[in-house]
């Protein structure tokens, strides 16, 4: 260790300190308290510039702090050395800034943004139907991967859109993964934001969902007209905004077997109000998809009328079965369009 004549006779630690080197000094030396309320007339450039000049300061002696002191006309006590120049700055401006502030002038934003949500948290808001469906595009392995780095709850349900054929093969191969090389978790990980990115263009927008949602309390007459004129402005956002508007006269355009899973769970008055008013095409697929005794009892309180029905009550019923097929059909459990009428149309 250098004595203290060795560390004085060192030429290069002698180099005279410049302005910023010197108010770095007096700064540091003063303490939090005092220098802390003196932040507070400097401008961000001259902060800047202290900040920089304290983080490669030398270490100075008390002797020469003290003429330094001195030429601020200032008051110090003399003995005090300066060997941790760059955490004691940092010290002072979290005395007198606030946290933000004292961020942005040391530039530890970077650091902060390390701690941004990360991509294996951001999938878990998007719907896990729609990201087995992506994925099922993907090699076994990869699926493993993103299986593996999610929450068992989420990550079973994406298990469970891939083909099942499929599912014990990316099992085994999640339970035997072993350290996967940086580079490839970085070209999954990149293909991961990539597929969210499609997802949340195309899928996912919140002001989309809105506008459906609008759409799906109108009568249908009404959302034909809006998608009609919405066409002539921008193809677009009809191609975004009609996949999620589910009316119950949509009911017809159904699979038979999706209409029976529908109504298997949907109470008979739920039914009957629903039908009230109803064309006698979308009357009978709704009545062809349930049970010959329970579609009897529902044909009888058809006929004999509805009393203190409003249509309100009617518009209610089948709100709730058109949001139940909406729901059923996100999980996977049937489909909303008959593909097979659709090739044929095509």
């Amino acid at each position: 260790m250098q004595s203290f004549d060795e560390f004085s006779a060192n030429p290069a630690l002698e180099q005279p300190l410049n302005r910023a080197q010197k108010a770095a000094a007096v700064l540091i030396a003063m303490g939090k308290p005092v220098a802390g309320k003196l932040l507070k007339f400097f401008s961000s450039s001259e902060l800047q510039t202290i900040i920089d000049s304290a983080q490669s300061l030398r270490s100075i002696p008390p002797h020469e702090l003290d003429d330094v002191v001195s030429e601020f006309e200032d008051l110090f006590t003399e003995g005090t050395g300066l060997m941790d120049n760059a955490q004691a700055m940092e010290g002072i401006l979290e005395e007198g800034l606030s946290p933000d502030e004292v961020d942005g002038l040391l530039g530890r934003q970077a650091a902060f943004q390390k701690l941004e949500t990360t991509i294996w948290d951001r999938i878990q808001d998007a719907d896990p139907v729609y990201i087995g469906k992506y994925l099922k595009k993907e090699h076994p392995q990869t699926i493993a991967y993103v299986v593996s780095m999610l929450p068992s709850s989420f990550g079973a349900k994406i298990l469970l859109q891939i083909a099942q054929d499929q599912r014990a093969d990316i099992i085994h191969r999640a339970v035997n993964m072993k350290s996967v090389n940086p580079k490839v978790a970085d070209i999954i990980e990149q293909r991961v934001r990539q597929m969210l990115e499609g997802l949340e263009a195309e899928q996912n927008t919140t002001a989309t969902n809105r506008m459906a949602d609008l759409m799906n309390e109108l009568d249908k007459p009404v959302v034909d007209a809006l998608l009609g004129d919405l066409e002539s402005i921008s193809a677009s956002d009809v191609a975004r905004v009609k996949p999620k508007v589910f009316l119950f006269e949509d009911i017809l355009t159904m699979p038979h077997r999706s209409r029976i899973t529908l109504f298997n769970d949907i109470s008979n008055d739920n039914i009957t109000l629903s039908l009230r008013s109803a064309p006698g095409h979308l009357r009978e697929a709704v009545l062809s998809s349930i049970g010959a005794r329970q579609r009897r009892m529902i044909e009888a309180d058809l006929t004999d009328g509805a009393q203190n029905v409003t249509a309100r009550d009617i518009a209610v019923a089948r709100r709730s079965i058109t949001q139940e097929a909406m729901r059923l059909a996100s999980l996977g459990q049937l489909s909303l369009i008959d593909k097979s009428q659709d090739e044929q149309a095509a």
